[in-house]
């Protein structure tokens, strides 16, 4: 019996299904949007619905508790293959997502489960994105004078 028993396995390890979960939500949040399979978004949800309730209240302790759970990175730009830009993805969340969110109490991910299926396997394809926030477009790095 499953008593008390809560999450998908995901048929991984836990250090595994911790690092997928981590590298998924910060691809939510730094694109705005992630296609992935049904499973996994569903179990995406209740990771990242929590870190965006946290970052409304925008504390260091709560910026230090969500770098501690998303492990930060420095976002790409779509622009430039080369570059990377200065704002992190807790940065993002913090200024841009979480503000967005501010008179909202809960919802922030969207699952829009596809008529789309895997090849391999046919997993169901799923897209996960932010409640009314349109596509998230990265503004272009400023050019450096020669």
């Amino acid at each position: 019996m499953r008593h008390l028993v809560t999450g998908r396995r995901l048929s991984r390890t836990a250090a595994h299904r911790k690092a997928m979960l981590r590298n998924l939500a910060q691809s939510l949040f730094e694109h705005g949007e992630v296609r992935t399979t049904l499973p996994k978004a569903k179990e995406l949800r209740r990771f990242v619905e929590p870190l965006i309730t946290l970052a409304k209240k925008n504390t260091l302790a709560v910026r230090r508790l969500v770098i501690s759970r998303l492990h930060d990175r420095l976002m790409a730009d779509p622009k430039d293959t080369d570059m990377l830009l200065d704002d992190t993805v807790v940065q993002k969340l913090f200024k841009d997502i979480a503000p967005k969110f501010a008179d909202r109490n809960g919802g922030y991910i969207r699952v829009l489960k596809t008529s789309e299926w895997r090849i391999g396997d046919a997993g169901d394809i799923a897209i996960v994105q932010l409640v009314g926030i349109d596509k998230v477009v990265i503004p272009p790095a400023p050019k450096k004078k020669a």
